[in-house]
């Protein structure tokens, strides 16, 4: 379902992207990496699934009755 409410200031991927890793031993690299990767595939299943909301609605009432819809 898409939401229209305002999103926060700054994106936590940009902030993340533009860390130092430096700091970091092997052992959190690797834990950060574990990390990340289940967020992906956490975000990943999430977009699948808005996607198939959205195909379903769309056979229901039709692309062209949403905004942007075609036709």
């Amino acid at each position: 379902m898409d939401d229209d409410r305002p999103r926060p200031k700054g994106d936590a991927a940009t902030a993340l992207s533009s860390e130092s890793l430096d700091p970091y031993s092997q052992a959190e690299l690797e834990a950060r990496i574990a990390l990340l990767e289940a967020e992906i595939a956490r975000v990943s299943a999430h977009h699948a699934s808005a996607a198939a909301r959205r195909r379903d609605a769309d056979a229901v009432f039709g692309a062209a009755a949403r905004p942007g819809g075609s036709g």
